[in-house]
């Protein structure tokens, strides 16, 4: 596999353009399984997952064109109920969004485990709490999850147990075209939430409230096919916000959708970053220095992961490279995922200055000047964060097993390059 070498200390100057949100695509592209015609998907990011979930409905019969590299044109007229390739099931997560959209066409859905970044256990119970509430039965055995039901899913008025992305897209597909009225509550409300339900229904679906935390679907017989563009990926248009902060430069993010940042924006204040927004683009500027705000008191303050809207986890990793080079103390708080912050060893050995107090937390002190150093990306933004650190770095730094890293950002190393960055793909 490649790696990436980047020698640090040279400011991003210039603008970019963000590519189209990888968790929208996703779900998009399974719940296209549900249509009777023919769907097409623009602006998708062309990266590793969006193609492994290509290839997982191409292996059930669904058609899929490329009319050309960020449009993708599904036909899932010829799909048919068969088994799911193991190998593709355990390299995305997402492999898990096939079970509400097969058991609404099919009735049932041999599903091996979903695979994904290792950032510590995640649980899988809340997905099939939601489908045995809508009449599917469920079985785990021989390392998969068999899913079936007796005729069409039945509408249902469910609690999630939490605030899950992909168990809530779960339930909506399956809701979507059940049996009756459901009501999903504690639903979560990310942007790509947001998109999946704005996408069914342009093709026909009944969905309100969508952006709360309950959604009221009233099922439909069918869907039709359509035509829908994905907007940006805001986890990407944060990375290039952060990385103008870290190197001291100057980033135009144009089209960045700025109307998902507000929280995000919020935190980022705190860490002495800002930005200014002109029509759909977000500006930052370059600053000498950032700070750290204190809580009122002097109090080291804390930054905590939650569901949306408030501060996402996966922008943890970033934010923990941004704090390293801004004056002062700050303390961040991941309770989702146990192995979310194991990165930070890394990220001492170029010279931060973070202490991992358990699983969940760390105290990061800055400045710290950064030094190169060869790293590893464990998953996708903790990959992204290594490059971050390695842009604000004294040195040159090497970051091996990229495929990580890209499999949620598209040409990264080419879009850096155009703000300046010193940044080559290095062959294995």
């Amino acid at each position: 596999m490649p790696s990436f070498r980047i020698e640090g200390g040279h400011p991003l100057k210039g603008e970019v353009v963000p590519s189209g949100n990888k968790n929208t695509a996703l779900p998009l592209m399974t719940a296209s399984l549900m249509a009777t015609g023919e769907v097409t998907l623009r602006n998708v990011p062309q990266i590793g997952d969006v193609a492994t979930m290509r290839r997982l409905l191409e292996s059930i019969g669904v058609g899929v064109e490329s009319p050309d590299p960020s449009t993708l044109t599904l036909r899932p007229q010829g799909a048919q109920p068969g088994e799911l390739d193991p190998d593709l099931c355990r390299r995305i997560r997402a492999s898990i969004l096939l079970a509400g959209p097969m058991l609404s066409r099919f009735g049932a859905i041999d599903l091996p485990p979903p695979g994904g970044d290792v950032i510590g256990r995640r649980r899988v119970d809340t997905h099939f709490l939601a489908l045995e509430a809508f009449g599917a039965e469920a079985e785990h055995n021989d390392r998969q999850f068999h899913m079936k039901s007796k005729g069409r899913l039945r509408g249902a008025d469910i609690l999630l147990d939490e605030a899950s992305v992909t168990a809530t897209e779960n339930a909506v597909m399956a809701a979507v075209r059940a049996d009756g009225a459901s009501v999903i509550r504690n639903a979560a409300s990310e942007p790509h939430v947001q998109e999946l339900c704005l996408f069914l229904r342009a093709l026909g679906a009944q969905i309100e409230g969508i952006g709360s935390n309950t959604l009221l679907i009233e099922g439909v017989k069918e869907l039709h096919g359509g035509d829908y563009t994905i907007g940006p990926d805001y986890l990407e248009v944060v990375s290039f916000i952060a990385a103008g902060a870290v190197t001291g430069g100057r980033v135009r993010i144009v089209n960045a959708g700025a109307k998902y940042l507000n929280m995000i924006r919020l935190v980022f204040s705190r860490l002495g970053v800002d930005w200014t927004e002109d029509g759909e683009d977000v500006v930052i500027e370059s600053h000498n220095r950032i700070k750290i705000t204190p809580d009122l008191g002097d109090f080291v303050p804390q930054i905590t992961a939650q569901p949306w809207p408030a501060f996402p986890t996966d922008l943890v990793s970033l934010a923990i490279v941004v704090a390293s080079q801004a004056e002062g103390s700050v303390l961040f708080h991941d309770w989702m995922y146990p192995s979310r912050m194991f990165f930070v060893d890394k990220l001492v050995s170029m010279g931060a200055r973070i202490i991992l107090c358990d699983p969940h937390r760390c105290i990061v002190e800055g400045p710290t000047q950064l030094i190169g150093e060869v790293l590893e990306s464990p998953d996708i933004r903790a990959g992204m964060a290594l490059v971050l650190a390695a842009l604000a770095a004294k040195g040159t730094s090497v970051i091996h097993n990229i495929g990580q890293i890209e499999r949620g950002y598209e040409s990264i190393d080419e879009k850096l390059r155009q703000l300046g960055a010193k940044i080559e793909r290095v062959p294995d």
